[in-house]
């Protein structure tokens, strides 16, 4: 019996050993594996819920502004030329025909400033006034609320030549570029 003995302690226990050693081994690098892969993709389900929130919150203000969206392109679909000036004959009557006074009004056919540097249509509007400092602020105010698409490319502010001593008016020059569709 003594020459099987080594075959058998050889065979019988450390070959077992060795075998559960390695299926050991493979089960918790596998445990491990399976356990990296869940948290991973826990984290990216937890990132989706996250991203699927916000994109809710972003489409329900973007559907209230729906409106707005609306108005905005109907002032970039209306002439530039006629929407100011019939925006302007409405804040004149809202302000002391003394001290707003609108004057000389004309449209560039040149492009210059920021609307040389993009494809967007655009178009140039003049306009000269005499008024009041505080008035005038007022009627730029109303005017560029009205018209959000027009944009201030040139404001010159000069005494006016026939001032009487009682009346501050000034003359202003004012450039818009407007953005249209």
């Amino acid at each position: 019996m003594n020459h099987y003995r080594q075959s058998i302690a050889l065979f019988g226990i450390v070959v077992p050993i060795v075998v559960l050693v390695i299926v050991l081994g493979l089960g918790f690098f596998i445990k491990g594996k399976i356990s990296s892969s869940f948290s991973n993709k826990q984290t990216l389900f937890k990132t989706y819920e996250a991203n699927c929130k916000a994109a809710t919150q972003i489409e329900d203000s973007i559907v209230k502004q729906r409106s707005h969206l609306d108005r905005w392109n109907k002032l970039l679909g209306e002439e530039s030329l006629s929407a100011v000036n019939s925006n302007l004959s409405a804040i004149a009557k809202m302000l002391p025909s003394k001290e707003f006074q609108k004057g000389g009004f004309e449209r560039s056919g040149t492009s210059s400033g920021f609307s040389t540097a993009t494809a967007q249509r655009t178009s140039e509007i003049r306009i000269s006034f005499r008024g009041t400092f505080r008035t005038m602020q007022r009627a730029f105010l109303e005017l560029e609320s009205r018209m959000p698409q027009l944009q201030l490319q040139e404001l010159r502010i000069t005494p006016n030549a026939n001032q009487q001593n009682a009346s501050p008016l000034l003359n202003f020059q004012v450039t818009y570029l407007a953005w249209e569709n």
